[in-house]
């Protein structure tokens, strides 16, 4: 069985392309800004991925909450028509 591995952005995109890229980047940039630029991009990245990952957690706490809520109700709900 073969996996291919996923890469979300940079599928499609061949080798010989990613070095022309680098190429005019350093000839835009310079070699001395870019460790900066590229330290920038992954914060900016991390940050990112820390905020979905609170998004998630959110989610799933308020969907917690719901569901003892629902749970406490019911329960309520039987202790009051059993008396």
């Amino acid at each position: 069985m073969y996996f291919k591995p996923q890469f979300l952005l940079l599928e499609g995109i061949s080798a010989g392309e990613l070095i022309f890229v680098f190429l005019v980047v350093l000839l835009f940039f310079g070699s001395k800004s870019i460790p900066k630029m590229a330290r920038t991009l992954g914060r900016g990245m991390r940050q990112l991925r820390d905020a979905s990952q609170q998004i998630q957690d959110d989610i799933k706490t308020a969907a917690f909450r719901d569901e003892e809520l629902d749970t406490f109700a019911s329960k309520k709900k039987n202790k009051s028509k059993k008396k």
